[in-house]
């Protein structure tokens, strides 16, 4: 069911998937813009959140310098606060993006059926380059197409990865505790895949 939705998570829910979350809305957004479409309705048809393995930092803002990256490039902070992981966020997920490999074997266990739509958010921007754009279904920016072409597009990336695994590099370091350059690093490494991600989506 519409929207396409997108659950980014790492372990704290305070740098790397916040930063993950909001920086695919943004991505969106820029899409709606370029196709000369109401960047107002982005969240109508991509729905990108986040959650954390732990919740020990539950209820508080993004980890400022991570806010940084994300105001840097243009999106929005307002209204973030860090949660832990559920079942259900997992439940409700098409599409769920963890920030390293332990956290998508954490999802798993937590929830076996969403292997399949589980990456490591490094391996789902390689393996969304191989994806056959052409095979998916038509790119119009409605609630139903979006969601129809993002299911498309995970199920299309799960059969690319079949007999293979995630990479080392497919990981996003930890930022947390660290300077502007690292978090910066990190933001552009995120964009990598998330920007791939809005335009397959959006067309």
């Amino acid at each position: 069911m519409p929207p396409f939705t997108v659950l980014h998570v790492c372990m704290g829910n305070i740098c790397r998937s916040p930063m993950a979350e909001r920086l695919l809305a943004l991505a969106v957004r820029e899409r709606l813009t370029r196709r000369a479409q109401d960047p107002a309705q982005a969240e109508e048809l991509v729905h990108s959140h986040s959650a954390g393995t732990g919740g020990w930092h539950a209820g508080e803002e993004m980890n400022p310098p991570a806010a940084r990256q994300v105001t840097g490039r243009g999106g929005d902070v307002a209204g973030f606060a860090a949660r832990k992981l559920r079942s259900d966020h997992i439940d409700a997920a098409d599409l769920v993006l963890t920030a390293t490999a332990d956290q998508q074997e954490y999802v798993v266990a937590l929830r076996p059926d969403a292997a399949a739509r589980t990456f490591v958010l490094g391996e789902f921007g390689r393996l969304l380059a191989a994806v056959d754009a052409a095979a998916l279904p038509p790119g119009d920016a409605t609630p139903e197409a979006v969601y129809a072409r993002g299911v498309a597009v995970v199920a299309a990336a799960h059969d690319a990865r079949l007999g293979t695994s995630a990479l080392p590099t497919d990981d996003l370091d930890d930022p947390w505790g660290r300077g502007d350059q690292c978090f910066s690093r990190v933001a552009d490494e995120i964009e990598e895949t998330v920007h791939p991600l809005a335009g397959v989506l959006l067309p």
